[in-house]
């Protein structure tokens, strides 16, 4: 018995897109056959030596793949700007859809999408990892449950390092918009970081296909790098559940811290920090037992779930564009409560010239700090703290 491989073209074989030829590329693979590449320099691919030995084609453009192929399954790992594009042609050309995170920036895109979605009955599927583990989706399904009682409040951190060779890593890196006006807001809290904000968002949502709506947003951005978004951020969300999220994050440091993030329910607190060993989930009832959940991170379960959901027939995806429009919606909000990110004080900016880093002297200690105390810099009066306004979020 012949068994049913599922064609898969990759659009982005460069930056994130080494993940995914990795995994599909792999010897053991049953059930993915990659049907071809999109990327319009694909020499720059550590893989492209093997795609051209497997003999597998490369186009310059999605558009000219489907003049000559189809695919049950589309990956989308382009620049934020395109996901709507690259998405929506895709699903009009017969392809179900997983997506690189963040869906998109513009909201007209993310409708747009949605529309393509349900026209053409093909899913999209928005590739926030944890959200497609199986630990995180029997956390969800415990706190659906009401295993822990109803979230009080919860927050994380990530302090995570970046170089200017990140920054200079293409044209879109800690861009607002593209050459042609396209929404791109490019940042820590809208890319490398983008899960963390997402995690807490999900597992605060009512069902297992939603996140959390918000109901405000107050943020606090800044920037060491000459970018136009932010390397830093401190953001307090509130649910329409009402719920307080705490959110901070920084590329401006020189050491990395986390992720990390708590979650406080009436009986239990759910802690999970990546710097642990081991780094599981662990969640801590009043009467002091533990009960573990694996460690989310390093894996492509997104990518796994897709495949068996076209094998299953199954339209219903874990982190669709219902779970991944909080998310957007909070960047969108971010930016209007803080239109010009906050440049740190010259004085307080250091520059390892080995490293290509700039980091803020003080910085991780004030995060860490605010960490602590579920605050924001400008509450414990950080003298190059500004607050932005509250935003009442649609």
């Amino acid at each position: 018995m012949t068994m049913k491989k599922i064609s898969v073209v990759l659009a982005g074989a460069s930056g994130y897109g080494h993940s995914y030829l990795r995994e599909i590329l792999q010897e053991g693979n049953k059930f993915i056959k990659l049907v071809g590449v999109v990327d319009i320099a694909p020499e720059r691919s550590q893989y492209y030596q093997e795609l051209v030995k497997r003999k597998i084609p490369i186009y310059a453009s999605l558009q000219t793949f489907y003049q000559e192929h189809q695919a049950d399954l589309a990956i989308i790992s382009t620049p934020i700007h395109l996901h709507r594009e690259h998405s929506c042609l895709a699903m009009n050309h017969g392809s179900h859809v997983l997506c690189e995170k963040p869906m998109a920036s513009d909201p007209e895109d993310i409708e747009k999408m949605k529309e393509t979605s349900e026209k053409t009955g093909k899913f999209l599927a928005i590739g926030f990892n944890w959200s497609f583990t199986d630990s995180v989706q029997k956390l969800k399904r415990d706190i659906l449950a009401g295993k822990f009682g109803k979230i009080k409040r919860c927050k994380s951190l990530t302090l995570w390092p970046r170089t200017k060779d990140y920054y200079n890593r293409s044209a879109w890196a800690g861009k607002k918009y593209s050459s042609n006006g396209e929404m791109i807001f490019d940042s820590i809290a809208n890319n490398a970081t983008a899960h963390h904000l997402h995690h807490l968002l999900y597992l605060n949502g009512d069902s297992i296909s939603q996140s959390a709506q918000i109901a405000d947003l107050t943020a606090e951005l800044y920037k060491a790098n000459d970018i136009e978004t932010f390397d830093t951020c401190a953001v307090k969300i509130k649910t329409r559940s009402n719920v307080d999220i705490y959110y901070y994050a920084s590329h401006a440091v020189d050491e990395a811290n986390g992720p990390q993030y708590v979650i406080e329910f009436e009986r239990a607190t759910i802690c999970f920090h990546q710097n642990e060993s081991p780094s599981d989930i662990i969640a801590l009832w009043e009467d002091g037992r533990k009960t573990k959940y694996e460690d989310p991170a390093h894996t492509m379960a997104k990518l796994a779930v897709c495949v068996q959901a076209i094998l299953r027939g199954d339209d219903d995806i874990l982190c669709g564009i219902e779970a991944a429009t909080p998310h957007a919606k909070a960047i969108q909000a971010m930016h209007q409560s803080v239109p010009e990110a906050q440049v740190f004080p010259e004085v307080l900016i250091h520059y390892n010239e080995k490293e290509k880093l700039l980091s803020v002297e003080g910085l991780s200690e004030v995060l860490m700090e605010c960490y602590e105390n579920w605050c924001l810099p400008s509450d414990l009066d950080v003298e190059w703290s500004q607050r932005g306004r509250e935003v009442v979020v649609d």
